[in-house]
């Protein structure tokens, strides 16, 4: 029913826009997914957002133990609709709530760390399913992140000052394993299903009463 539901939707979206969507659905993964720990702060948020859709990683995985999630949508300009926001916020710890469910789906969770004896991020295997976690803007990643990661990281730095901010170093992570997956002979695609998932949600967003067009269809659909 997904493909028929995507074929109709299609047809109340202008050409150019089908096409579009076609395209960045092919550079979409699930390979690389980020994690964002109770960011305070929204504007790191929004732009590790923006960041995400940049660098097609379609899925964020957001801890709000304390803090609760919120973007400035002049800085994602707009792209948190094209992803998946994945919410952990009904647990007595949500950080493993989090981790545990990635790890069922086969991901390695990496941390990033500043002290410079951990592996250097261009030295990081990329073979396996990678969930990289960042924490709060004033005491990093939580203790119990800090024993469940699988991983640590850390990005060379050879300045004075001993970290990056949390959307730049977001940046930079996603940017050197992101080239480096899909230069490699990976299966970093979206699988069929998960591309027609996809493309559901962004049409639904992008054309006029899309949620309802697409209830009435699943409603009379046989």
């Amino acid at each position: 029913m997904e493909e028929e539901l995507i074929e109709y939707l299609s047809q109340f979206a202008h050409e150019n826009r089908v096409e579009l969507f076609n395209e960045k659905i092919q550079q979409r993964t699930n390979h690389v997914t980020l994690i964002l720990e109770d960011i305070y702060q929204a504007q790191n948020t929004s732009a590790a957002i923006r960041t995400c859709d940049c660098f097609g990683i379609q899925n964020v995985h957001v801890i709000e133990n304390t803090n609760e999630f919120n973007v400035y949508k002049d800085i994602t300009l707009g792209s948190s609709n094209w992803l998946n926001i994945n919410k952990y916020n009904e647990e007595k710890n949500n950080t493993k709530a989090c981790f545990d469910s990635l790890k069922k789906k086969g991901y390695k969770i990496v941390a990033t760390s500043p002290l410079q004896h951990h592996p250097s991020l261009f030295d990081f295997n990329i073979d396996e399913k990678v969930a990289i976690v960042f924490g709060n803007e004033l005491y990093g990643i939580s203790d119990i992140a800090k024993q469940e990661a699988d991983e640590f990281i850390t990005i060379p730095m050879y300045g004075f000052t001993e970290s990056f901010n949390i959307s730049v170093s977001a940046a930079l992570c996603l940017s050197e394993i992101s080239n480096r997956v899909r230069e490699s002979s990976i299966d970093w695609k979206l699988t069929q299903e998960e591309q027609n998932k996809v493309l559901i949600k962004w049409y639904k967003h992008s054309i006029k009463q899309g949620k309802k067009l697409a209830k009435e269809f699943k409603k009379n659909y046989k």
